[in-house]
């Protein structure tokens, strides 16, 4: 087992289209019931198990005879997608079933994950269905999902789900058996059993593709799920999907090591994928924030995008971003305020100033 139930009370794992789907658009049932059966193995141990699934694109694609696998358009892909979550959710239900399971159907936007009321709502419902003993089948609603509003693979959707469920691991079942050094198509790549850090050494190991052409992330994707699992204290290992019973059959993979829990507040800020506008600062400022001090005025050198107070910005410095926060100022108000000391911001406001631009206790560091 990639996660022991005595170290993982809580797992999302995610399944892509490549291996739900066969090239002709028909689901693999027999291997879909091997993952229910080792869902129900886990569950009887104690473990408590949701599924983000891939695939409701490609079933509806078949169902409607559309092109490209219905990727061809974004009407295409909603039209696809709405009607093969039908498919999906149902071929689920039974799977499960047969293994004396319950399934639950969650469809969520980015919008719902990244808006902090809703992430609380969704965390909300995602527990207690798992308390009752559901399992849980988690996919984006790409019927109504377009371009700027969308997570645009699972990979990152299943870390953010990891995230709001208070999960300690996730799997991302793939075509792939992990991470390599390159290509795995190149001769001599080299199979990386664990990463304890993504830095840009790990990062430039990426591949953007997508093997199968079912699917809409390749590497690239999975490491920016990583990054999210990892920075809210959630182990994730990306792990072959082409044999049988995955879940419970020993094999090679890529694990991600987790960085130190942080608050639920600051991991959510981490993991958003979508700011407001962008604050830059210069390198003194940097090194202030690197060292846990907040955000003042004197150190920020120019504001970008349309904010109001209690939005999410992201903190750039000299070498790129560093962090996300809310912020403590308009837009509008902030722009009167870079570069200026404290003593001078009342006359400028009108009022006496807050103490910074984004409070430490509101602010995640990248």
């Amino acid at each position: 087992m990639l996660f022991p139930p005595a170290s993982c009370a809580r797992l999302i794992v995610k399944i892509g289209s490549a291996l739900l789907v066969d090239p002709d658009g028909a689901v693999r049932r027999d291997w879909l019931a091997g993952i229910a059966a080792d869902v129900a193995e886990r569950t009887k141990a104690g473990q408590q198990v949701a599924i983000v699934s891939s695939g409701a694109i490609a079933l509806g694609a078949r169902r409607l005879g559309l092109p490209r696998g219905g990727r061809a358009s974004l009407e295409d892909a909603q039209a696809a997608a709405a009607t093969g979550q039908i498919a999906l959710s149902q071929t689920w239900a039974e799977v499960l079933a047969a293994e004396g399971l319950t399934a639950a159907q969650m469809l969520v936007t980015l919008d719902d994950l990244e808006d902090r009321r809703r992430y609380l709502n969704a965390a909300a419902t995602l527990g207690r269905l798992l308390q009752l003993g559901t399992v849980p089948i988690i996919n984006e609603n790409d019927s109504v999902a377009t371009a700027e509003i969308r997570f645009g693979d699972n990979d990152r959707l299943a870390a953010r789900v990891a995230q709001a469920a208070g999960a300690q691991g996730v799997v991302l079942l793939s075509d792939i058996d992990g991470l390599y050094d390159r290509n795995p198509a190149q001769p001599g790549a080299v199979h990386i059993p664990e990463v304890a850090r993504i830095d840009a050494r790990i990062a430039g190991m990426a591949d953007d593709g997508s093997a199968s052409g079912m699917g809409s992330g390749g590497m690239v994707s999975k490491l920016a799920a990583a990054r999210i699992a990892c920075g809210a204290g959630v182990a994730l290992a990306i792990a072959s999907g082409r044999i049988e019973r995955p879940l419970s059959t020993p094999a090679r993979h890529t694990i991600f090591l987790p960085e130190k829990r942080t608050g639920a507040r600051k991991a959510w800020l981490a993991g958003r994928l979508t700011v407001r506008g962008t604050i830059h600062v210069d390198a003194g400022a940097t090194r202030a924030l690197a060292g846990g001090r907040s955000l003042l005025a004197a150190g920020a050198i120019q504001i970008a995008g349309r904010f109001v107070r209690g939005d999410v910005v992201a903190i750039e410095g000299p070498d790129g971003i560093i962090a996300r926060g809310l912020a403590e100022y308009d837009a509008a108000e902030m722009l009167l305020l870079l570069g200026r000391r404290s003593e001078e911001q009342e006359a400028l406001l009108g009022y006496a100033p807050r103490s910074a631009l984004v409070h430490r206790n509101h602010m995640a560091l990248l």
